[in-house]
């Protein structure tokens, strides 16, 4: 039978793009998993509506469908999630993303080999347009890998959480840490990954378990928790700073009430891998992006000298140069550089 699996989806418009991911649930070679649906009062509610029907009918029992009386945001309707879910292990899915094959009999086997498991940390690939349109893959080690419970495992696992597809963690530990006071971050998953891992170990899968799909417009800002710090159908640098902000206040928060020293070393590991959180505002005005930049060296990231040098580059090259020199150094090492001191695990 193996150990039961919960794929959760936060439904939030999109129905077009919702079919495709079913699919690549339901086409699993793994039996032993439901799929848990929460819309989110969105104005495709109907349409979301229309498709989850049709695959009831078609696949009885293996879909469950809720619909939230009024817009919870992101963080509060994954939180609902979770709490409606009846798995061991939930694993999350953007609800405009795509499973990749075989991911959950992957996903199941790592857990029946390794023991006290809280946090799964994937290997996702993006893709644009098509599934087949893949341009980069997210590989942080060339192969598998396991992370006892504490500090250094949180450093390592917290930055690389962020993208939500593919995300595993142990349904029982999150509920005892249910809260809402990151509601309004987009960050609930990173609140999860650290608390769950000062007590219970991780393990690094390299196989592909997920595909995101790239160039989707953003669609937050439009619960109360979210409003005033993010725009629906956009992403201003003032979301973006809310956005970073988030994860280093969870990451005090966290570090506080566990007591366990996580700050600095997540602090230096994003810093190391700014490239992203500059990159997503330099399609701005030179005056608005170095502002941005600011904003971000203000919160400590000056203190990083790889910052600097990602702000230069993009100023220099442009996006799209430096882009692919990144993913041309990744698939050259079959991985993602190992930038400062990453915590590795353990190779069992």
């Amino acid at each position: 039978m193996g150990i039961k699996l919960s794929v959760c989806i936060p439904a939030y418009n999109r129905p077009e793009v919702l079919p495709a991911l079913l699919d690549s649930i339901l086409s699993q070679d793994y039996n032993n998993f439901e799929i848990v649906i929460c819309e989110d009062k969105s104005p495709a509610r109907d349409e979301i509506r229309e498709v989850v029907s049709r695959y009831e009918n078609e696949y009885p029992g293996k879909l469950r469908y809720f619909e939230n009386e009024k817009n919870l945001g992101y963080d509060a309707n994954l939180r609902n999630i979770i709490e409606k879910s009846a798995g061991e292990y939930c694993f999350f899915m953007g609800n405009d993303d795509l499973m990749y094959p075989s991911a959950l009999k992957t996903v199941a086997s790592a857990l029946e080999r390794h023991r006290n498991v809280g946090v799964i940390l994937r290997t996702y690939a993006s893709f644009d347009g098509t599934p087949d349109q893949i341009n980069q893959v997210f590989r942080y080690f060339d192969i598998e890998k396991f992370f006892p419970a504490g500090s250094p495992t949180i450093a390592t696992f917290y930055r690389r959480s962020v993208v939500i597809p593919g995300v595993v963690i142990h349904r029982g530990e999150a509920l005892k840490f249910s809260t809402d006071r990151f509601d309004g971050t987009l960050l609930y998953q990173l609140y999860l990954v650290a608390n769950i891992l000062v007590d219970m170990n991780g393990v690094f899968l390299p196989e592909i378990l997920a595909l995101y799909r790239k160039g989707g417009i953003p669609d937050f800002g439009n619960s109360a928790k979210e409003q005033g710090k993010f725009v629906p159908e956009d992403q201003t640098p003032e979301s973006s700073l809310h956005f970073i902000r988030g994860m280093l206040d969870i990451a005090a928060w966290v570090g506080k009430s566990r007591n366990t020293p996580i700050y600095h070393p997540i602090m230096r590991d994003i810093g190391n891998y700014s490239y992203p959180i500059l990159s997503i505002q330099s399609c701005r005005s030179f005056p608005v992006f170095v502002k941005y930049a600011y904003g971000l060296a203000r919160m400590g990231f000056w203190k990083s000298g790889l910052f600097f040098a990602y702000f230069f580059s993009l100023i220099l090259l442009g996006a799209k140069r430096v882009d692919s020199l990144i993913g041309f150094i990744k698939r050259r090492i079959g991985h993602t550089p190992i930038i400062g001191s990453v915590y590795g695990g353990e190779s069992r």
